[in-house]
């Protein structure tokens, strides 16, 4: 009998892993050599959700098998060509995935034997009833497909368990499990990885030999943690001991979690399950170590100043807090000290800020060796340190330490070859007397700081009540001086400079005064320090310029046009930008010739930042203005200047001056300076002219200008138009012979 044609499909069919699943149809191999009986078998079988294929023969049934596959063969043993048996021993043999149920009209026990032998799925006598095949089929392939999920859950936990192995022994963390006594159940390669300790090793042991000494009492609690869900503990920063030698401990951060016997499947007696109800830990324990250096660093960083590696003012603050917090309770004093290095502005300036940074950390360290093991030095910024004494026995203490510092500051520092000299200025307050909190301290010993610098600098003072009297007289002093430029306080005064020769007047420096409401006239000293501190010499010489353009076109008017101006210039005003165009636009607005103008500048200026500074005064010297070293002799690098900077004039510093006593005496420092003004073609003028014999010294060895009270003090507008007026009409007092 032919295989029906309906019943067989074309190609390879599919692996029979995937018939079940993505074939609702299994398929079925009927083989039996009665025609009849093969019809029957198809008809009964016919649309109960089979796909079918005959075969009438052995050799029929062998081809098949051999192109397509088959979840079930139900197999006639008595064939012409091929028996039963010999087509089970063929199935076997090439390992086809199918199962086999043996019809058979044969009495004898030896048949079924032998097919139950090879595997046969059940044995079927011959005639065998429609339900007793029909379940037969069904129960054989729902063996079929039982097995099959079985073998897929198996494979799918076995795939599963070896990824979580590999995930386990991958992970960067360390994972493992403890019993109840704390003793290593599982732990993962990273433990090796990490501490150098092997899984052999650790398997066994308690986990205290891995804990840092004394992190134990906390990791008591985290290693026998029984919580559960939220409650068990997490991100518990323990230390762990590396094997290896190189002497570090490394951090954990330790995540645990209780397990049960049945979610984890651990093995443990059932009479010791009964006894405990907790009986291991699950953890996992990330490295951490990296993280804490770097947050250390961090943390380091946020309270140390990183050039001089003290404390900052934020760690100091909070040493100070606890500082005080300590003498309240003991009932002792304690020092706070402000220190600011004089002159280290000018070191920085004239040798930059590379060299300035390497003073600043000489100076923290000769500084830091004159303290104790409880005192805190810091640094607040820029070149100011703050230090705090506690338990002091007296004041002495502190005025002890405080001539320390200035001992050892005085001796000259070594930047590369330069040697520098630099001092201190120290201001002390002392907890409780002068303050009990932190900023009434701090603000008490910056006050007496400053009283120090007022005083002349290096040195050191206590606080007073009555400082506190003077800087509110400096706040005061400032809001006023504010006011000052609003309301037209202030003014120019001229002290003429004089020809010894003729008497005349040939120029005049310009100074300025404060026409205060309360405190009356004040000189350019007792103001000007304060407004260069203050930021206030920027408007105050934008207001000087406006108004010695004004004054020189009401004495140009009267005849004066070729008297020379001498105005002093802030250091301040040259740095910034915009002051050449400012002088420019000032002279041309008022139309002032800028060969009537001659700027004083000090050493200062010229230090700060030199190659700026000849730029600026070149600008100047090309409109035509001429420049002049003010206070000549007084500095270290005078007479490189007037080599680099374009110098036209020099003046005699009076502190040179005030030392001619006798007309025919020797002086050589004023020799030099005339010689030196001689040799370049510099002009001359000395300074604070005050006596007839310092006249004639000065005029019979060459210096022919000068300027002094001998002639005229500082004259208002009014009175310096009047005596250029007399000069005009001949009456201008000469300078005897």
């Amino acid at each position: 009998m032919n295989a029906h044609p309906a019943t067989m499909l074309p190609g390879e069919p599919a692996p029979f892993s995937q018939t079940l699943e993505t074939d609702s149809q299994p398929r079925l191999l009927l083989v039996d050599d009665e025609p009849r009986l093969l019809s029957s078998l198809y008809e009964l079988l016919q649309g109960r959700g089979y796909r079918l294929t005959t075969a009438p023969s052995g050799s029929d049934a062998l081809a098949h098998l051999s192109r397509q596959h088959f979840d079930l063969v139900l197999l006639d043993l008595r064939l012409p060509d091929i028996g039963g048996h010999e087509i089970m021993d063929f199935i076997n043999e090439k390992g086809i995935d199918a199962d086999v149920i043996v019809m058979s009209g044969e009495i004898g026990i030896d048949a079924a034997i032998g097919a139950l032998k090879r595997g046969a799925y059940s044995y079927l006598r011959k005639p065998y009833s429609r339900e007793e095949l029909l379940s037969t089929v069904s129960n054989a392939l729902q063996r079929r497909r039982l097995t099959l999920d079985n073998a897929r859950i198996a494979n799918q936990l076995e795939n599963s368990e070896k990824m979580y192995r590999y995930l386990v022994d991958s992970s960067p963390d360390i994972i493992y499990t403890l019993n109840h006594e704390g003793r290593f159940t599982f732990v993962n390669d990273r433990a090796y990885q990490l501490l150098g300790y092997t899984r052999e090793e650790l398997i066994g042991q308690h986990y205290s030999i891995l804990v840092h000494e004394e992190d134990l009492e906390r990791a008591r609690y985290v290693f026998n943690e029984r919580r559960v869900d939220e409650r068990a503990s997490r991100n518990v920063e323990l230390r762990l001991k590396c094997r290896g030698g190189n002497g570090h401990d490394r951090t954990f951060n330790t995540t645990l979690m209780t397990i049960s016997l049945n979610a984890i499947g651990m093995h443990v007696p059932d009479q010791e399950v009964r006894k405990l109800e907790f009986f291991g830990t699950y953890g996992v324990a990330r490295d951490i170590t990296d993280r804490k250096r770097a947050e250390e660093v961090i943390s380091y960083q946020a309270y140390h100043d990183i050039l001089t590696d003290l404390p900052n003012r934020i760690l100091f603050k909070d040493r100070l807090g606890l500082a005080v917090i300590q003498a309240k309770r003991k009932q002792t004093e304690l020092a706070v000290m402000f220190i600011d290095l004089d002159r280290f502005k000018l070191v920085n300036d004239t040798l930059g800020h590379v060299k300035g940074d390497e003073l600043l950390q000489q100076a923290a360290g000769r500084l830091k060796e004159c303290l104790r093991k409880g005192d805190t030095l810091a640094r607040q910024g820029g070149d100011e340190f703050t230090i705090v004494l506690p338990e002091l026995r007296d004041r002495d203490d502190a005025r002890m330490v405080a001539d320390k510092f200035l001992e050892v500051l005085q001796e000259p520092f070594d930047l590369d070859g330069h040697e520098v000299h630099i001092s201190a200025s120290i201001g002390i307050a002392i907890y409780p007397k002068d303050g009990e909190s932190i900023d009434e301290l701090l603000r008490h010993a910056d006050i007496a700081m400053y009283q120090v610098k007022a005083l002349g600098k290096n040195g050191h003072s206590f606080y007073h009540d009555s400082m506190l009297e003077v800087s509110h007289q400096k706040i005061a002093l400032e809001q006023a001086l504010r006011r000052a430029l609003e309301h037209d306080e202030l003014e120019m005064f001229y002290q003429p400079q004089i020809d010894a020769m003729s008497g005349r007047i040939t120029g005049a420096e310009a100074l300025m005064r404060w026409n205060h409401p309360t405190r009356g006239r004040l000189s350019a000293g007792e103001f000007l320090p304060f407004a260069e501190e203050n930021g206030l010499m920027l408007p105050i010489s934008d207001w000087m310029i406006g108004a010695l353009c004004r004054d020189m076109l009401h004495w140009n008017a009267i005849g004066g046009s070729d008297i020379r101006l001498s105005l002093n210039l802030s250091p301040q005003y040259l740095d910034r930008g915009d002051f050449f165009e400012k002088m420019r636009g000032a002279l041309a607005r008022y139309g002032i010739s800028p060969q009537q103008i001659e700027v004083e500048i000090t050493e200062n200026i010229c230090i700060r930042n030199p190659q700026y500074a000849i730029e600026q005064l070149n600008k100047l010297c090309q409109l035509g203005v001429s420049i002049a070293i003010d206070d000549f002799g007084t500095g270290y690098s005078s007479l490189s200047y007037l080599h680099r900077f374009p110098i036209h004039t020099v003046k005699i510093d009076q502190s040179f001056v005030k030392e001619i006593h006798q007309e025919d005496g020797h002086y050589p420092v004023i020799l030099a300076i005339i010689s030196i003004a001689r040799g370049l073609g510099l002009n001359l003028i000395a300074e604070g002219v005050e006596t007839e014999e310092q006249a004639r010294y000065l005029r019979a060895n060459g210096c022919l200008t000068m300027q002094g009270y001998l002639f005229y003090r500082p004259i208002s507008l009014q009175d310096f138009m009047a005596a250029l007026r007399t000069q005009s009409g001949g009456a201008l007092r000469a300078v005897q012979a």
